[in-house]
């Protein structure tokens, strides 16, 4: 019995790491479909290919604690079928099938599955699949909408026939055929290789009976070794006993015609050499960020390194020691990324239990109106906004902490749905009395009493925003007959008001006589002497009639530069500077004939900004509780709470400036 070198043993602590309850982080979009289990293969023992013909180390033992495991059937199934791509065929280019309508993925996933190999097409018949449903679920959506606006009940929806869909089932039905009778095939190629490597096995051993010159054997051997290396692969279960068996009679071979020493030797050097640079690779491996990556190079070098022959007997258990102690150091890295990996989705699974309890808190309350439902369903999307921030939990807990997550939701919408439905009457009595202010706004919108209709449009805007909520199929119709009444009149005014063409240039005189005073810095030193100066000339500004058209916009442009000057070099906050700024702003929008449309606008802009910043402070503030207690974790919560600050004193700002427009009338 010939002894193992340390080449045939397996490193210490190759494949013991765990990866069962790890999270696959590459279908993070998708959360409530279940995650495939995607194990890491055991790593074969590395045989050497040759031994020394004078013998042979003892191999290193292995540690107590390495697994060695062997991989499934299917697993050795994935990995074969790769390698018969990779090896024997041209794969295809990569397309991109976004823009491809239902019919024209249908007719792409016929072709592939008919004309290629199923191996070859996996990854394209996968993107066709989701893209396919994506679509279909776009479809099936709008009918449904448009059953439901129609009046229908949802209850009572049934998604019509898709006989696309029904053709990509009978497709992706034959492509799992035709998967399942590659496989078939390929396992009986297995056998048929395992069969001629053990038929190559036999001539070498039959080659110590001959009785020919050394170099013809030895070139008959050189043939049966290159005929090794061109048959493909086995089955998984019987790598190792063909490699073992494979190494013993080619060590007797090479006992038997005892090859010159020399030419021994220079092949035991050049696998040296080999050896050597299959170490520097894998210590180079150990600059490689992604230890996955890593890990999964490193047992391509692994399979390498089986597959090179001896080395110098002087060298063996050096180069063996070296290349081991790379292989030790990049899986720790690949262990401690992946234990590392298990303490963030635990972290992000005590995050999501918080979220859930809280949308569970919110579905406990008893809710009665439907100011209360809005601003309930307000909170459970934020709180949505929030797990979408949040990253995987651990692979068995994050199905149910997302399905626990979403029935939770879906039953307070179910719920909000239900209230209004109940509350029908209510919206129909509100739809009565909306229609009447629209008739009110339509007979008004035609006259030219400027002053009277203008407080009375008013006064209707004010009790359409106390007035309750319509049905959603009439809301959107019945607000833009409201406004599209409004604007009409406004309009006119603003028309009527702007093509008065009087002359103004005794107040153009007044008010470049009130800009040089502004510009002359002649207003004194107090800043309250100063401050209130400057609110006299506002004030004095604003009672002064038109210029003419052509001059008015040099003239207030030159008029809010004067006065935004005075304002800055005065010693005030800065927010107070800004709401007087803003306030000279809308004084001179008065002139501005289209004041109304531009005013409605910027404080729509404002209302948008306040809520956004509104739901990044429940953002930040939510996300305060996550952080663990640590010197780096007050650090980040006391810049988060900095940043809650500045934006509540924005929301004070912008909040000023909504009830500045409000008091203004133009928005009106």
């Amino acid at each position: 019995m010939t002894n193992k070198n340390p080449d045939d043993s397996v490193h210490d602590e190759q494949f013991n790491v765990e990866e069962d309850d790890v999270e696959n982080t590459e279908d993070q979009n998708n959360e409530d479909e279940p995650f495939e289990n995607r194990k890491k293969k055991p790593e074969e023992e590395i045989i050497p290919i040759e031994a020394e013909a004078t013998g042979a180390e003892k191999p290193v033992a292995e540690t107590a604690d390495t697994e060695k495991t062997e991989p499934s059937s299917e697993e050795a199934a994935v990995e074969d079928l790769e390698n018969v791509a990779s090896e024997n065929l041209e794969e295809l280019p990569e397309v991109d099938y976004s823009g491809r309508s239902k019919a024209e993925l249908v007719e792409t996933l016929e072709i592939l599955i008919e004309n290629r190999p199923p191996h070859e097409i996996k990854d394209d018949v996968e993107k066709i699949k989701i893209l396919f449903y994506k679509k279909h679920k776009a479809d099936a959506d709008i009918i449904k909408k448009e059953f439901l606006v129609s009046g229908g009940a949802p209850e009572d929806f049934k998604a019509p026939l898709d006989t696309a869909e029904e053709k990509v089932k009978s497709l992706l039905a034959r492509y799992r055929g035709k998967k399942t009778e590659f496989s078939k095939q390929l396992e009986v190629g297995k056998q048929e290789n395992l069969r001629r490597k053990y038929d190559i096995i036999d001539k070498i051993k039959d080659l110590v009976n001959r009785e020919e010159s050394i170099n013809k054997t030895f070139q008959e051997f050189r043939e049966l070794q290159s005929l090794w290396y061109s048959t493909g692969i086995v089955p998984q279960s019987a790598l190792k006993n063909l490699w073992e068996t494979y190494n013993h009679n080619v060590e007797v071979f090479y006992d038997y015609i005892k090859i010159n020493k020399e030419l021994r030797d220079l092949d035991f050097k050049k696998n040296l050499v080999t050896k050597i640079k299959l170490c520097e690779k894998a210590e180079e491996l150990l600059l490689e960020p992604n230890p996955v990556n890593a890990f999964r190079i490193l047992q391509e070098y692994h399979q390498s390194w089986r597959e090179i022959g001896p080395v110098p007997r002087e060298s063996r258990i050096d180069v063996w020691e070296r290349f081991k102690e790379a292989t030790a150091k990049i899986n720790k890295a690949h262990h401690e990324y992946f234990e590392s990996l298990k303490n963030e989705q635990k972290r992000n699974l005590e995050a999501k239990t918080a979220l859930c309890e809280q949308v569970e808190q919110l579905n406990s309350e008893e809710i009665s109106s439907f100011k209360g439902w809005e601003d309930k369903a307000r909170e459970i999307i934020e709180l949505q906004k929030v797990w979408r921030t949040i990253g995987f939990a651990p692979k068995k807990y994050n199905n149910t902490i997302y399905q626990r997550f979403r029935e939770e939701c879906d039953t307070f919408f179910q719920n909000k749905r239900d209230f209004y439905a109940r509350n029908k009457e209510t919206q129909m009595e509100n739809f009565q009395l909306k229609s009447d202010l629209c008739l009110k706004a339509e007979s008004m919108k035609d006259s030219t009493d400027w002053k009277e209709s203008t407080d009375a449009l008013i006064m209707l805007q004010k009790q359409w925003k106390e007035i309750g909520p319509v049905p959603r199929k009439h809301s959107d119709k019945l607000w833009k007959r409201f406004r599209s009444a409004c604007d009409y009149f406004f309009e006119k005014k603003s028309e009527h008001f702007s093509g008065l063409d009087n002359s103004f240039e005794e107040n153009m005189k007044i008010k470049l006589a009130l800009i040089e005073r502004l510009e002359k810095d002649e207003l004194g030193e107090d800043a309250k002497t100063v401050f209130k100066t400057l609110k006299e000339i506002q004030n004095e500004w604003t009672k002064i009639g038109f210029v003419p058209f052509k001059e008015k916009e040099e003239v207030s442009n030159r008029y809010r530069n004067a006065l935004n000057r005075q304002f800055d070099n005065l010693k005030i906050d800065d927010e107070e500077k800004a709401i007087i700024k803003y306030q000279n702003k809308l004084e001179n929008l008065k002139e501005n004939p289209q004041a109304s449309r531009k005013l409605r606008v910027e404080r729509e802009r404002f209302i948008n900004r306040i809520k956004q910043i509104e739901g990044d402070i429940v953002l930040w503030e939510n996300n305060i509780g996550f952080f663990s207690k640590s010197r780096a974790a007050e650090s980040m919560i006391k810049e988060v709470m900095d940043k809650i600050e500045d934006a509540k004193n924005t929301i004070q700002m912008l909040e000023e400036k909504v009830k500045l427009i409000d008091q203004s009338g133009l928005d009106e």
